[in-house]
């Protein structure tokens, strides 16, 4: 059967057990339906052989390779990654244009007996759906903005909010990046794509008639664009300020940069980054401070120096409307604790404004 949808929730609903992409690795890492599995039936070589078969020879032949080549890919799957499946397995599989190499494998797997589906479109349908959701069509949900300069422990509170039941939209978990010069968090950031692709799951399963909360960024992360909706429904959203003293957010700030204060050596060359703000004199003063593991002292002096400044610009430019504040003596676990309570007391205050 083939499946069409005209929304994500539609698709994400399905009645299917797994979703299995099937296209090239390389297809697949540069993004894939959340949740997804890959089983390619062409590797990124053999897809690349086939199609120049078909442009340098004839499509008979190529169509000929490809199908030996998926045929012998479709048979290492059903040995290796789908050996445990029982008789009542349910997959819907994908490849680009949901074609050849999405119906020659569900072909099989229904010849085994496992009720597989195909997606209409392929990939290129579920990406246009993407698109459509975060960049073409006004998000339907209330944002709240969790505002404060760096060192107030946002991300931290965020996590907390998601525990007491808020519903949290976490955009430098997602895109791998504490949102700074000194953000990048372990790996590589994911592509552009892949990133919109867990954003609009996240956003698909929130439900339209509550307050989603999630903090106030700039419109890139690290390298990534926040998409037009997304971005549009931030600029215009209330925000609930979080204040804390300078002492407390050196501490905290040390500490939360564990990964970095763990290698003077990796911080010292990302804080080369600044030289173009501070200049080389500057970056060096800060390079020993790092060297010589006065992190306290250095998160204080990057703190009011660079982010706190550029944080009140910006706050200067967007004229954001403030909806609550929220003072902290210290950043313990306890104040952090009662701040997400305190929040959420707020969120629920808004929920019950904006529903009437």
């Amino acid at each position: 059967m083939k499946l069409r949808v005209a929304s994500l929730n539609e698709m994400f609903d399905a009645p299917f057990d797994s979703i299995v992409d099937v296209r090239s690795p390389a297809e697949f890492a540069e993004d894939h339906v959340p949740g997804a599995i890959s089983l390619p039936v062409l590797s990124s070589d053999e897809r690349a052989r086939v199609g120049t078969i078909y442009t340098q020879e004839s499509p008979f032949k190529a169509r000929k390779v490809g199908a030996a080549l998926v045929a012998r890919n479709a048979a290492s799957h059903i040995e290796g990654a789908l050996s445990d499946r029982d008789g009542s397995w349910r997959p819907l599989v994908y490849c680009w244009r949901g074609g050849q190499r999405s119906g020659s494998f569900a072909s099989i797997l229904s010849q085994i007996g496992w009720r597989a589906g195909t997606l209409e479109g392929g990939y290129r349908s579920y990406r246009r759906l993407v698109v459509e959701m975060l960049r073409d069509s006004p998000l339907p949900h209330r944002l709240l903005l969790l505002d404060g300069n760096t060192g107030t422990a946002k991300t931290e509170i965020l996590g907390r909010l998601a525990v007491r039941g808020v519903q949290t939209l976490d955009l430098e978990g997602l895109a791998a990046h504490r949102g700074s010069l000194l953000g990048a968090v372990g790996g590589p950031q994911p592509s552009q794509k892949a990133f919109e692709s867990s954003l609009a799951k996240a956003i698909a399963g929130f439900d339209p008639g509550r307050p989603v909360v999630a903090e106030a960024e700039s419109s890139r992360v690290g390298d990534l664009q926040l998409p037009a909706s997304l971005w549009h429904a931030m600029r215009t959203a209330k925000r609930i300020r979080l204040i804390a003293p300078i002492d407390a957010r050196t501490r905290y700030l040390s500490q939360a940069y564990s990964d970095l204060t763990g290698d003077r050596a990796v911080l010292q060359g990302k804080l080369v980054k600044f030289a173009k703000f501070h200049g080389h004199a500057q970056v060096k003063a800060w390079q020993e401070m790092a060297g010589n593991g006065e992190f306290e002292t250095l998160a204080g002096e990057l703190m009011q120096r660079h982010y706190d400044v550029r944080y009140e610009k910006s706050r200067a430019c967007r004229e954001a409307v403030q909806y609550g504040k929220i003072e902290l003596d210290d950043l313990t676990e306890g104040d952090l604790d009662q701040a997400a309570d305190r929040v959420a007391a707020m969120v629920s205050r808004y929920e019950s404004l904006t529903s009437m």
